[in-house]
Formats: C-alpha cells, structure tokens, sequence
C-alpha cells in the first residue's frame, strides 16, 4: 500500500506537533526494548524479545511520524512512511520484512529459532539507531 492509498483509506492523518505526546512514545519505546533486553534469550522467549523489540521499533516511529506532522494507524503504512515521507526505500523494507515477521508470531503462532531471534533482533536494533536519528 502507497502512501496516498494510507491517506486516502483513512489509515494516515495530518496533526499537529504534539511535543508530550513524542516525548512519552519515546520513553516507552525504550522501555520496551528495555523490556525486550531483560529477557533471556531461550527456546520459550524468542517470540517475546522479537515482539517486545518490534513494538519499542513501532512506537519510535510513531514518534517520529507525529514529528513530520501524522499519525498513522496501520503497520504497513509505516513502511510507506518510510519509503515516500523519510525517502528511505531500504529502510521501508527493512520494517516491511520485521512487520511480516511480527504479524506470523501474533497472528499465526510462529515460532522463532534462537538463532532467527538473534538476527531479528539485531536487525531491530539496527533500524532502532537509524531512526533515532532521523
């Protein structure tokens, strides 16, 4: 889905800055990754870290979404986002694969080798830095 297929589905809007709003979404967004490092890393709590870490990754780009003036309301318009707002195309794709990932554990009951989690998760991290600096 583009971007003017998310506006145009009511999936994006235009707001104003709202300072607090950032602020508090980043403090979660660290707690979760937080959360997510906490965590041992085993058999049973791949799921949890790669679920954990993706949702601290989402909340910072809501941040960051609200800082360019919108509020999005679907995961996949996130990439969008990035592809056509942040003009990062790689970027975009990166999350869209994270998002897929994300969406078979919740929705689907898939599981996660330890070795995946790793990956995953360092693939989190990675995108965590970069749009922090955005």
């Amino acid at each position: 889905m583009d971007w003017t297929e998310c506006k145009k589905k009511g999936f994006v809007k235009n707001i104003k800055l709202d300072l607090n709003l950032i602020s508090a979404l980043e403090k979660q967004s660290k707690n979760k990754l937080i959360s997510s490092k906490m965590i041992e890393l085993n058999e049973t709590t791949t799921s949890s870290k790669v679920s954990l870490a993706y949702d601290s990754l989402r909340k910072l780009l809501e941040a960051l979404a609200i800082k360019k003036g919108f509020k999005i309301y679907n995961h996949e318009c996130y990439c969008s986002f990035l592809k056509e707002i942040i003009k990062d195309s790689l970027l975009g794709s990166h999350f869209d694969d994270l998002r897929i990932i994300r969406n078979k554990i919740n929705y689907y009951g898939e599981d996660l080798s330890i070795e995946e989690a790793k990956q995953i998760l360092k693939e989190i991290e990675e995108i965590l830095n970069k749009v922090s600096k955005l």
